[in-house]
């Protein structure tokens, strides 16, 4: 199962108790800005989730994630985090 950006926006607008307007502009502003530093060779790092991150290779670019500690728990990776 997955799910859309609307039901992503929906859950958030839930959780914070916002109007679904703001939340997605919460939400697109951010990919946006991740988008935008990732274009620009820079590496975005959200606590608690992980690192998005670009490699540059011979004739291309890689995009790479490496998720925290905490979300490599969640699913029984190799972790040190304790919670």
């Amino acid at each position: 199962m997955s799910i859309d950006k609307k039901e992503l926006v929906r859950r958030v607008s839930q959780r914070v108790c916002k109007e679904t307007g703001i939340v997605e502009e919460v939400i697109d502003a951010t990919l946006e800005e991740i988008y935008e530093s990732l274009k620009q060779g820079d590496s975005v790092s959200l606590r608690n989730f992980g690192t998005f991150y670009i490699r540059v290779e011979r004739e291309s670019w890689v995009f790479k994630f490496n998720p925290s500690q905490r979300l490599r728990k969640l699913f029984g990776w190799s972790s040190t985090y304790k919670r």
